[in-house]
Protein backbone atom coordinates (compact mmCIF):
# COMPACT_ATOMS: atom_id res chain seq x y z
CA UNK A 1 0.00 0.00 0.00
CA UNK A 2 1.42 3.34 -1.06
CA UNK A 3 -0.47 6.31 0.37
CA UNK A 4 0.88 9.47 -1.22
CA UNK A 5 0.49 13.18 -0.58
CA UNK A 6 0.80 15.04 -3.89
CA UNK A 7 2.13 18.45 -2.99
CA UNK A 8 2.90 21.71 -4.71
CA UNK A 9 1.83 25.29 -5.26
CA UNK A 10 -1.31 26.13 -7.24
CA UNK A 11 -0.55 25.36 -10.89
CA UNK A 12 2.19 22.81 -10.16
CA UNK A 13 0.25 20.04 -11.92
CA UNK A 14 -1.04 18.03 -8.96
CA UNK A 15 -4.38 17.16 -10.59
CA UNK A 16 -2.83 16.21 -13.93
CA UNK A 17 -0.21 13.98 -12.31
CA UNK A 18 -2.74 12.46 -9.89
CA UNK A 19 -4.83 11.33 -12.87
CA UNK A 20 -1.79 9.64 -14.42
CA UNK A 21 -0.89 7.88 -11.13
CA UNK A 22 -4.46 6.61 -10.75
CA UNK A 23 -4.41 5.26 -14.30
CA UNK A 24 -1.03 3.53 -13.97
CA UNK A 25 -1.10 2.28 -10.37
CA UNK A 26 -4.81 1.95 -9.56
CA UNK A 27 -4.59 4.29 -6.57
CA UNK A 28 -7.63 5.80 -4.95
CA UNK A 29 -7.86 9.59 -5.00
CA UNK A 30 -9.08 11.96 -2.33
CA UNK A 31 -9.42 15.62 -3.30
CA UNK A 32 -10.52 17.69 -0.30
CA UNK A 33 -12.49 20.09 -2.51
CA UNK A 34 -14.31 17.22 -4.24
CA UNK A 35 -15.12 15.58 -0.90
CA UNK A 36 -16.51 18.81 0.56
CA UNK A 37 -18.65 19.50 -2.52
CA UNK A 38 -19.93 15.91 -2.54
CA UNK A 39 -20.87 15.86 1.16
CA UNK A 40 -22.66 19.21 0.79
CA UNK A 41 -24.50 18.06 -2.35
CA UNK A 42 -25.59 14.81 -0.64
CA UNK A 43 -26.84 16.80 2.36
CA UNK A 44 -25.00 14.60 4.88
CA UNK A 45 -24.65 15.82 8.47
CA UNK A 46 -20.95 16.49 7.87
CA UNK A 47 -21.86 18.32 4.65
CA UNK A 48 -24.45 20.49 6.38
CA UNK A 49 -21.99 21.40 9.11
CA UNK A 50 -19.26 22.20 6.55
CA UNK A 51 -21.70 24.30 4.49
CA UNK A 52 -22.48 26.37 7.59
CA UNK A 53 -18.81 27.31 7.94
CA UNK A 54 -18.38 27.96 4.21
CA UNK A 55 -21.53 30.11 4.02
CA UNK A 56 -20.12 32.28 6.80
CA UNK A 57 -16.85 32.67 4.90
CA UNK A 58 -14.95 30.57 7.41
CA UNK A 59 -12.56 27.68 6.87
CA UNK A 60 -13.95 24.24 7.60
CA UNK A 61 -12.29 23.05 10.84
CA UNK A 62 -9.57 20.43 10.47
CA UNK A 63 -11.36 17.81 12.58
CA UNK A 64 -14.41 18.01 10.32
CA UNK A 65 -12.32 17.67 7.15
CA UNK A 66 -10.39 14.73 8.63
CA UNK A 67 -13.71 13.02 9.52
CA UNK A 68 -14.86 13.41 5.92
CA UNK A 69 -11.54 12.17 4.54
CA UNK A 70 -11.59 9.20 6.92
CA UNK A 71 -14.99 8.13 5.59
CA UNK A 72 -13.79 8.34 1.98
CA UNK A 73 -10.52 6.60 2.85
CA UNK A 74 -12.39 3.75 4.55
CA UNK A 75 -14.63 3.38 1.47
CA UNK A 76 -11.61 2.07 -0.49
CA UNK A 77 -11.54 -1.04 1.74
CA UNK A 78 -8.71 -2.53 3.76
CA UNK A 79 -6.69 -3.92 0.84
CA UNK A 80 -6.43 -0.95 -1.51
CA UNK A 81 -3.21 -0.21 -3.44
CA UNK A 82 -2.89 3.23 -1.93
CA UNK A 83 -4.56 6.62 -1.95
CA UNK A 84 -3.41 9.95 -3.32
CA UNK A 85 -4.20 12.86 -1.01
CA UNK A 86 -4.64 15.91 -3.23
CA UNK A 87 -5.12 19.33 -1.62
CA UNK A 88 -4.66 17.95 1.87
CA UNK A 89 -2.90 18.48 4.16
CA UNK A 90 -2.36 22.23 3.76
CA UNK A 91 -1.06 22.94 7.26
CA UNK A 92 1.10 21.15 9.84
CA UNK A 93 -1.88 20.48 12.17
CA UNK A 94 -3.69 18.87 9.19
CA UNK A 95 -0.62 16.72 8.45
CA UNK A 96 -0.52 15.60 12.08
CA UNK A 97 -4.27 14.81 12.02
CA UNK A 98 -3.88 12.81 8.78
CA UNK A 99 -0.96 10.89 10.27
CA UNK A 100 -3.06 10.04 13.36
CA UNK A 101 -6.11 9.02 11.29
CA UNK A 102 -4.00 6.66 9.17
CA UNK A 103 -2.10 5.29 12.18
CA UNK A 104 -5.44 4.33 13.80
CA UNK A 105 -5.95 2.09 10.75
CA UNK A 106 -2.41 0.68 10.81
CA UNK A 107 -1.49 2.73 7.73
CA UNK A 108 0.81 5.65 6.95
CA UNK A 109 1.89 8.06 4.24
CA UNK A 110 4.61 6.40 2.14
CA UNK A 111 5.68 9.57 0.33
CA UNK A 112 5.04 13.26 0.03
CA UNK A 113 5.80 14.05 -3.61
CA UNK A 114 6.59 17.74 -3.95
CA UNK A 115 6.13 19.06 -7.48
CA UNK A 116 8.41 22.07 -7.63
CA UNK A 117 7.74 24.74 -10.26
CA UNK A 118 9.29 28.25 -10.22
CA UNK A 119 6.80 31.00 -9.41
CA UNK A 120 6.94 32.77 -12.79
CA UNK A 121 6.02 29.48 -14.49
CA UNK A 122 3.18 28.87 -12.00
CA UNK A 123 1.67 32.27 -12.83
CA UNK A 124 1.94 31.57 -16.59
CA UNK A 125 0.27 28.17 -16.18
CA UNK A 126 -2.56 29.50 -14.03
CA UNK A 127 -3.28 32.43 -16.35
CA UNK A 128 -3.35 30.02 -19.30
CA UNK A 129 -5.64 27.64 -17.39
CA UNK A 130 -7.93 30.57 -16.59
CA UNK A 131 -8.20 31.52 -20.26
CA UNK A 132 -8.81 27.93 -21.37
CA UNK A 133 -11.19 26.82 -18.61
CA UNK A 134 -12.84 30.09 -17.67
CA UNK A 135 -11.95 29.51 -14.00
CA UNK A 136 -12.59 32.84 -12.33
CA UNK A 137 -9.96 32.18 -9.63
CA UNK A 138 -7.20 32.03 -12.25
CA UNK A 139 -6.61 35.78 -12.57
CA UNK A 140 -3.52 37.83 -11.69
CA UNK A 141 -4.75 39.17 -8.31
CA UNK A 142 -6.22 35.92 -7.06
CA UNK A 143 -3.18 33.96 -8.23
CA UNK A 144 -0.86 36.23 -6.23
CA UNK A 145 -3.12 35.84 -3.16
CA UNK A 146 -3.22 32.04 -3.54
CA UNK A 147 0.57 31.87 -3.91
CA UNK A 148 0.95 34.08 -0.83
CA UNK A 149 -1.25 31.74 1.21
CA UNK A 150 0.67 28.75 -0.15
CA UNK A 151 4.04 30.23 0.91
CA UNK A 152 2.88 31.32 4.37
CA UNK A 153 0.64 28.40 5.39
CA UNK A 154 1.35 25.38 3.20
CA UNK A 155 5.06 25.52 2.29
CA UNK A 156 6.13 24.83 5.93
CA UNK A 157 4.91 21.25 5.30
CA UNK A 158 7.97 20.71 3.12
CA UNK A 159 10.21 20.80 6.20
CA UNK A 160 7.68 18.78 8.25
CA UNK A 161 7.65 15.94 5.71
CA UNK A 162 11.43 16.22 5.32
CA UNK A 163 11.75 15.54 9.07
CA UNK A 164 9.35 12.59 8.65
CA UNK A 165 11.84 11.25 6.08
CA UNK A 166 9.26 10.88 3.30
CA UNK A 167 9.61 14.08 1.25
CA UNK A 168 10.53 13.59 -2.41
CA UNK A 169 11.36 16.70 -4.42
CA UNK A 170 10.33 16.33 -8.08
CA UNK A 171 11.15 18.89 -10.79
CA UNK A 172 7.78 20.02 -12.13
CA UNK A 173 9.15 21.51 -15.37
CA UNK A 174 9.02 19.71 -18.71
CA UNK A 175 6.32 17.79 -20.52
CA UNK A 176 3.54 16.06 -18.56
CA UNK A 177 5.11 12.69 -19.46
CA UNK A 178 8.63 13.76 -18.41
CA UNK A 179 7.34 14.91 -15.03
CA UNK A 180 5.33 11.70 -14.66
CA UNK A 181 8.46 9.61 -15.32
CA UNK A 182 10.17 11.38 -12.40
CA UNK A 183 7.16 10.66 -10.18
CA UNK A 184 7.17 6.98 -11.22
CA UNK A 185 10.83 6.72 -10.19
CA UNK A 186 9.81 7.86 -6.69
CA UNK A 187 6.79 5.54 -6.50
CA UNK A 188 8.88 2.54 -7.63
CA UNK A 189 11.45 3.05 -4.85
CA UNK A 190 9.09 3.57 -1.89
CA UNK A 191 7.75 0.69 0.21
Amino acid sequence: MKNIVIFGAPGAGKGTQSDKMIEKYGFGHISTGDVLRSEIAKGTELGKTAKGFIDQGQLVPDDLIVSMLAQVYDSFGKDHKGVIFDGFPRTIPQAEALKTMLKERGHSIAAMIELFVPEDELVKRLLLRGKMSGRSDDNEVTIQNRLGVYHSQTAPLIDWYEKEGIRYHVDGLGSVDEIFERICEVIEKID
